[in-house]
């Protein structure tokens, strides 16, 4: 699946390439809550968006980004992340294979554990004890 920006749609017919389309399925743009429901049913994630590299990592899903460097490197670390230059088909093709072939097992919870919330509501909790 691919949701595409019109302007990237019109690039691409504007250099002849509509055939690397032939094997994906172009969407229209999609809102953020689409775009996460795309994102958890994926086997794998190309990106170059910041954002939807940490999204991958959330979610359990492999990424491939396709930049030469990354703010999230701990998920390149991990295994869950891959760095592709934008210059080189077959190296994101074989990045692209690499990610569905070898899911890490591990995942470091580098971001916490997902219980903020309930911390936060504690903390709270034991302030207004102590005002109370």
């Amino acid at each position: 699946m691919l949701p595409l920006h019109p302007r990237t749609r019109r690039a691409i017919e504007r250099q002849g390439l509509e055939r690397l389309l032939t094997r994906l399925v172009a969407l229209e743009p999609v809102g953020y809550l689409d775009m996460l429901a795309l994102e958890a049913r994926a086997r794998a994630i190309v990106t170059d968006s910041g954002g939807v590299q940490k999204e991958a990592y959330f979610l359990r899903v492999p990424c491939v980004t396709v930049r030469d460097e990354t703010e999230w490197t701990e998920t390149v670390a991990a295994g869950w992340n891959r760095l592709v230059t934008p210059l080189s088909a077959a190296a994101l093709r074989d990045a692209v294979r690499d990610a569905l072939n070898a899911v890490p097992d591990d995942v470091p919870p580098f971001y916490g554990g997902g219980d903020a919330a309930r911390r936060i509501v504690e903390a709270l909790e034991g302030m207004w004890n102590k005002w109370t």
